[in-house]
């Protein structure tokens, strides 16, 4: 009995490092089919949402819906006609002074991005079965704002120069 639960337990041990270095393996050549330098963003015809509350502003393509804003004014989602399951989202938030964060994930993930502005932020893409996403943070003063890019996983290859290229055209005031 103690040999069959080993054998198990290594089973599973073997299954999960499958699983993993193939969900890995899968990311890397969804990324790697997604370099953002062949986008064209002049083929695409733009609008800039702005938000006042938190001084932040970025371009987004004419013909996508916008969601009801949120009624604390932090932000607003935009769909794609074509297909409602894509989304850009930005928003906004306030952070406590320094003295008081008690969250030290932040302070662990060095800058990865620069914006067209040169502010320096934290991109992060993660795609699993169902869902793919971009996920940008700059931090500015006492705001903290997001720019979000979002797709079903099988579709985000196709979104993704469209996001990255939002991401890098994210404007926030300086003032």
């Amino acid at each position: 009995m103690a040999t069959a639960n080993k054998i198990c337990s290594l089973g599973r041990r073997i299954y999960r490092f499958a699983a993993s270095v193939s969900g890995v393996i899968a990311l890397l050549v969804i990324l790697w089919s997604c370099t953002a330098s062949d986008f064209n963003a002049q083929a695409i015809a733009w609008k800039t949402y702005s938000n006042s509350r938190y001084g932040f502003e970025f371009p987004y393509p004419s013909n996508w819906i916008s969601l009801a804003a949120s009624e604390n004014g932090d932000g607003i989602a935009f769909i794609s006609p074509q297909k409602n399951s894509v989304e850009i989202r930005g928003w906004a938030s306030q952070q406590l002074p320094n003295s008081i964060v008690t969250d030290e994930s932040d302070k662990k993930i060095k800058p990865n991005f620069k914006t067209a502005q040169g502010v320096p932020g934290v991109m992060v893409v993660k795609v699993d079965q169902q869902v793919g996403s971009m996920t940008l943070t700059l931090t500015h003063s006492q705001v903290k704002y997001y720019l979000q890019g979002r797709s079903k996983s099988q579709e985000f290859p196709d979104y993704y120069r469209l996001f990255y290229y939002i991401a890098q055209q994210y404007r926030i005031s300086m003032s």
